[in-house]
């Protein structure tokens, strides 16, 4: 009898993927150039757009769906023949910054209906240490009616696509992947090792290879959170933070991080859920919670900075007009989940500031949606202050004399990522 993966690669039997967003997506198109797979989601109107070979996310070129052995499905008999399974769905957070796992139990009952013997499950979504097998292992028991690891098998291998990012992509970073016994677990790698020329690292049990992921997001979150209050710190010496950085990054074992605001569905998302698996084990995580903190904090920092230029300036914050400049949550990426742009028109717009916000990459009707207010589609200056919130590769081509033109007489430059420090000479400038 041939082993799952021998099938697999024979094309006897299929993979799915669950969630065809930002991560599935590119695993899903990945494993269709080496093994026959199907693409799962619950947004139907997602799935014709895939079908039409275009990436929903816009991240994705339509050469990247050439020469795929890949059906796109909204449908749970499609994934009836399905032997391997991948889970990449969200995991976000709700209003008091507790997870929610409803995408990832929506997703784990649709595995669970149509389970067989033999088959293997793989978590990629990030969730805490446990999740897996505490929160998802018994649905999926309860629905198929099968015993976990004697009639099916579950793994756990945690996501690190980058969104925007062409360089570190799913073939070239390295796979952490895990088992819930040493032969699912090297199955599991096997499969992996089909698309990874980077390698897998096989951790020695899903509770370790989901600890993992999450302490990669929290470490870069805690790490932003002390330059983020750094620079409020340098900001009342009266010096700037990037010039700071810049002196002690000539130290070899110095870590080169910038502050900013950290929104996304990741770094703003991931250290609530090991915040709340310590509070369920009677740990309060200090330093995690103090960091999420600051860096929650930030959106309403710079705007308060932001009225006290224009104050300054001698103008009255009501009678005040003030241009944002980018609204995803990063630079030249389509993504606005959980921008913490909305953080600085929110606060912006409680001191009557009238605000514009302009992005070329964000959807316009997403962000209506998402944070109640619209995009502006042209920029109608001059301005009181003009915030670059984020650096997309349009706004870095900007040079003094635009914004200028598009800035009061006494405007000011409120620039985020210090991209345009030692850049203007006549123009007012702050920046983090």
């Amino acid at each position: 009898m041939s082993s799952l993966y021998d099938k697999l690669v024979n094309k006897e039997a299929r993979l799915a993927v669950i969630g065809l967003g930002y991560v599935g997506l590119p695993i899903a198109l990945a494993f269709a150039r080496k093994l026959k797979v199907v693409g799962f989601d619950i947004n139907e109107g997602r799935v014709e757009m895939m079908k039409r070979g275009e990436d929903p996310s816009d991240e994705l070129g339509p050469e990247e769906f050439e020469g795929c052995d890949i059906t796109f499905t909204a449908k749970i008999d499609d994934l009836k023949d399905v032997e391997f399974f991948i889970v990449a769905v969200p995991t976000p957070i709700d209003q008091q910054n507790i997870p929610d796992l409803g995408p990832l139990l929506g997703a784990t009952r649709t595995v669970g209906q149509v389970l067989k013997k033999g088959d293997h499950v793989v978590y990629e979504s990030t969730v805490y240490p446990g999740c897996t097998e505490e929160d998802c292992v018994p649905l999926l028991e309860r629905l198929s009616d099968l015993k976990y690891i004697e009639d099916f098998k579950v793994g756990y291998s945690p996501e690190r696509i980058n969104p925007g990012d062409k360089e570190h992509t799913l073939s070239s970073i390295v796979k952490v992947s895990s088992g819930c016994d040493t032969e699912s677990a090297e199955t599991i790698a096997r499969v992996y090792e089909l698309v990874v020329s980077a390698g897998v690292h096989r951790a020695p049990n899903i509770k370790v290879a989901e600890a993992a992921k999450i302490i990669e997001n929290t470490q870069r979150d805690v790490n932003i959170a002390l330059i983020n209050e750094l620079s409020i710190i340098f900001n009342r010496i009266g010096i700037n933070t990037y010039d700071v950085l810049e002196a002690a990054g000539t130290k070899w074992n110095f870590l080169k991080f910038q502050p900013g605001l950290v929104g996304g569905h990741c770094i703003g998302v991931d250290p609530y859920y090991l915040v709340y698996k310590a509070k369920e084990l009677g740990y309060h995580a200090q330093i995690i919670d103090a960091g999420r903190f600051v860096n929650d904090s930030m959106g309403g920092y710079v705007a308060k900075q932001t009225v006290k230029k224009i104050i300054a300036s001698g103008i009255n914050p009501a009678d005040a007009r003030v241009l944002i400049m980018g609204a995803t949550f990063k630079e030249n990426v389509t993504d606005i989940r959980n921008s913490k742009v909305a953080d600085v028109v929110k606060e912006l717009k409680s001191f009557s500031v009238a605000v514009d916000v302009t992005d070329p990459h964000a959807d316009p009707k997403e962000v209506e949606h998402e944070y109640g207010y619209t995009l502006s589609d042209k920029i109608k200056g001059p301005y009181d202050a003009i915030v670059v919130a984020v650096n997309h590769s349009e706004y870095a081509a900007k040079d003094e004399a635009w914004f200028k033109s598009h800035l009061t007489p006494k405007g000011v430059l409120v620039d985020l990522k210090g991209i345009f420090r030692d850049k203007l000479k006549d123009v007012a400038y702050w920046s983090l």
